[in-house]
């Protein structure tokens, strides 16, 4: 065996033991992000911290249709330092399509949002990320935020405290931050259950 296919078989055997960790029933979806270059450490984060897939609303058409063109274009395999190709990402034409997909699969929505007079209002520690079995947690574009078709659609809105003069963080980091406390919280919960069981 050369050494290209030796590292692709280290590489593989590596993701199959990553997808024990994988919170299942756990999707990130980004609306309609307007810089394609955040998109790419969103799915590193992803990756990185176990959740299952990406969604991502894409009004403008910025990405390729097709998954596998998707995986291979560089624009994402080099903002996601090649997590692209070992995580599963869906694109839909409109936020109304993606919604319908996630509820007819039976999915929960909450939304990464400032408090919303109306809605169920969290600070991201203190929220409970695991009392619906399968969850999508949005995150909106840089400049507008999750729209007002999501929210009204979402079980709650989660918001990060922030102490700063600046109280706003890049949908990277802001992503990387829920996603540690939501896949902790479930994979904890899966653990725990699964000990009560023993």
């Amino acid at each position: 065996m050369n050494d290209e296919k030796k590292a692709k078989s280290h590489l593989r055997e590596m993701a199959d033991k990553a997808k024990e960790f994988r919170c299942k029933n756990l999707i990130i979806v980004l609306e309609n992000p307007r810089k394609m270059v955040n998109i790419g450490p969103i799915v590193r984060n992803v990756n990185a911290l176990g959740a299952e897939k990406v969604y991502i609303v894409d009004s403008y058409k910025s990405l390729p249709e097709d998954w596998q063109e998707m995986r291979h274009w560089n624009k994402l395999v080099k903002a996601s330092a090649s997590a692209i190709k070992w995580s599963f990402v869906k694109r839909f034409d409109s936020t109304e399509a993606c919604i319908e997909h996630l509820e007819a699969n039976n999915f929960k929505s909450i939304v990464t949002s400032p408090h919303i007079k109306g809605k169920v209002n969290v600070n991201l520690s203190e929220g409970d990320y695991t009392k619906h079995k399968k969850l999508a947690v949005w995150f909106g574009n840089e400049s507008q935020g999750v729209s007002d078709l999501v929210i009204n659609r979402s079980e709650m809105c989660v918001n990060i405290p922030m102490f700063g003069i600046i109280e706003s963080l890049n949908l990277g980091t802001s992503s990387g931050i829920v996603l540690y406390e939501v896949a902790k919280q479930r994979r904890n919960f899966i653990a725990n259950n699964l000990k009560d069981k023993r």
